[in-house]
């Protein structure tokens, strides 16, 4: 707390309190602190050099190829598997992938990629088929022609 040294028409030299808070003190002690924590923060954190070798996928010998269903113009469905090309009509899609996948076939990816010219109803109809027929993991391909 603080002095007050002149009297509101009390006797002239009486000291009255003032009860304000001086924050100058406070202000300083928390800068101080702050340069203290700014300098001290890079020395808390340790780093160890650690040469790392490269990640790597290992190798599978059972992998192979992803199946592919490629749409042409004019609604031409294709099933690209392996090493073989096969045209399909949609309501035998099903039987053709579950041979070409084997075991547990709707539980693998089948990817769809289309011609620039196919049109959207031909390839939701590709899309529609697969889901009817329970493949649910599609991925579709695009190509960056840039």
């Amino acid at each position: 707390m603080g002095a007050k040294l002149a009297g509101g028409g009390k006797a002239k030299y009486e000291l009255g309190q003032n009860a304000d808070i001086n924050v100058t003190p406070f202000v300083d002690v928390m800068l101080v602190l702050l340069i203290i924590f700014m300098v001290a923060a890079p020395m808390a954190t340790v780093a160890i050099k650690i040469d790392l070798p490269p990640a790597q996928a290992p190798k599978d010998p059972t992998d192979k190829k992803p199946t592919f269903l490629s749409i042409r113009r004019g609604g031409e469905v294709y099933v690209v598997a392996q090493d073989s090309t096969q045209k399909v009509e949609l309501p035998s899609l099903a039987s053709v992938l579950n041979v070409t996948l084997g075991a547990n076939a709707t539980n693998q990816s089948v990817l769809v990629r289309a011609d620039r010219d196919v049109r959207y109803r031909e390839f939701m109809a590709v899309v529609n088929q697969l889901q009817k027929d329970g493949f649910y993991k599609v991925g579709l391909i695009s190509e960056n022609l840039g």
